[in-house]
């Protein structure tokens, strides 16, 4: 006999390449291109001058980190919750809001996770097309619409990141207020893990309707992809049926280490902002180049740039990158197999890339 019958069988999500050649151009992940903030350092040197403090569990609650990201974005720790990377604070929101029944909805080019999501905790879905140029259209998530996707049939909810992740692309406020207002029997998650790069949160919404929850990531912006930190702010019904979830599973899912340097990163305000509007400049500069180039790419409210060549194929631009030891990110899924999703790194790495493509496309 066999027990193969009897295990939950996924197709896991692929995450992108950690090359072991520190000499590459990593533009594949879209980690932040510079260090977090000062404060980080002291926070990780203080925990080296004692280390006895890791001998003990975390506080369950994250109390310190919840406090500064209180203090950050002026909303009541009652309405955060933190888990480990956004990863986390998303997976436990679909077991969370879910699996009640229902269909969910989300884009049909998006995070990649979230059919892996769907799938491990068998959420039945369906995935909504974008239109053309890879915007939203905000009908398909709305029931009195004729475009709705699951008309005549009952929601477990809605999910999709915004700016759009791979494409880049943002939904104005009023559409996401729309969409939320259409669906208060089932709980609607905007996934802004690229937001601080220029786009318009949907924090502002939260005390209006207690249906929406906004997902949020220090991987990107904070440049601490490594720790491990992610949070979710919504009503504090929402948070605590969040935690309910997360203290079934387990209490102590951040440790110490990411607690305190989360802390000290949230704090420091004003390196955050630098840091971006940095990021957002150098991407700015590259969507020029770009252009002169003649690519073709969406408008870009992110830390990176979904473009496509106007000779070649994704698949051969992307190997052709990779020969110059240049990274970036290819799927080889329909609608989107000619683009390339190129994070944006410092000045000088995306100078380099400009001159690849430069050279690439003389080439062709």
């Amino acid at each position: 006999m066999s027990y193969d019958n009897k295990v939950r069988k996924v197709v896991p999500y692929t995450a992108g390449e950690q090359p072991k050649d520190r000499t590459v151009i990593k533009l594949n992940t879209n980690e932040c291109p510079y260090p977090p903030a000062p404060g980080v350092v002291s926070a990780l040197n203080a925990i080296a001058a004692d280390p006895s403090v890791l001998r003990l569990y975390p506080d369950m609650d994250a109390t310190p980190l919840v406090q500064a990201l209180s203090a950050c974005y002026h909303v009541d720790p009652e309405q955060i919750f933190v888990g480990v990377g956004s990863d986390d604070v998303l997976s436990m929101s679909f077991l969370t809001f879910f699996t009640g029944g229902g269909r969910l909805l989300f884009p049909d080019i998006t995070y990649s996770f979230y059919d892996v999501w769907a799938d491990l905790y068998r959420i039945p879905y369906t995935a909504v097309p974008l239109r053309e140029d890879f915007t939203i259209n905000p009908d398909n998530y709305i029931p009195s619409s004729s475009a709705f996707a699951a008309k005549g049939e009952e929601l477990a909810g809605i999910i999709f990141p915004n700016p759009n992740a791979p494409t880049g692309a943002e939904l104005d406020l009023s559409a996401i207020e729309s969409i939320v207002a259409a669906n208060p029997d089932c709980v609607v998650i905007v996934d802004e893990a690229y937001i601080d790069f220029g786009g318009q949160s949907a924090l502002s919404l939260i005390d209006r309707y207690d249906n929406l929850l906004i997902v949020q990531t220090f991987s990107k912006s904070r440049a601490m992809a490594g720790m491990r930190i992610g949070f979710a702010m919504g009503s504090r019904k929402l948070i605590r049926y969040l935690k309910d979830v997360k203290f079934s599973f387990n209490s102590y899912t951040m440790n110490l280490p990411s607690i305190l340097v989360g802390t000290a990163a949230a704090e420091d305000v004003a390196y955050w902002k630098d840091i971006t509007s940095r990021i957002v400049k150098t991407r700015e500069w590259f969507e020029k180049e770009l252009q002169e180039l003649g690519y073709q790419f969406p408008v870009s409210k992110t830390n990176f740039v979904f473009a496509k060549s106007p000779r070649l194929s994704g698949d051969v631009l992307f190997k052709k990158l990779r020969e110059r030891k240049i990274i970036v990110r290819h799927w080889d899924k329909p609608r989107i197999a000619d683009y390339l999703r190129i994070t944006i790194g410092t000045d000088e790495q995306m100078k380099a890339v400009v001159d690849a493509l430069r050279e690439i496309e003389t080439e062709a």
